[in-house]
């Protein structure tokens, strides 16, 4: 059974930081690209930031330069560091893990950025 479970969530006033982690089990993680994907109510879920199982990385234009996206195949595990954070940020966060033609999504978690 594969499950992919977030926590790091919370709230936080503009400016601050918060540390997102994907916890994998059921997969072979170090084949899985990961990303985190984010969706604002009444909003479609967007793609924030991406990283190949070779450690490549992208990112949406809007967190570049603030957001950094890494992974530990030891502790089949993907974060994303979330710095200088702004009210447009808020959202629910999704991870995912993609592997040919597999994917797999996370629960989310709510990320909250106001004073």
């Amino acid at each position: 059974q594969v499950q992919l479970v977030e926590s790091g969530g919370g709230l936080v006033q503009p400016g601050g930081s918060l540390r997102l982690s994907c916890a994998a089990s059921g997969i072979n993680f170090r084949l899985y690209a990961m990303a985190w994907y984010r969706q604002a109510p009444g909003k479609q879920r967007d793609l924030v930031a991406a990283i190949t199982s070779a450690g490549s990385t992208n990112y949406a234009d809007s967190v570049k330069g603030r957001f950094t996206i890494s992974r530990d195949n030891a502790q089949n595990t993907v974060y994303l560091q979330m710095d200088s954070l702004k009210p447009e940020d808020t959202a629910v966060y999704y991870c995912k893990a993609e592997w040919r033609y597999s994917f797999h999504w996370g629960q989310g978690t709510q990320v909250t950025v106001s004073s």
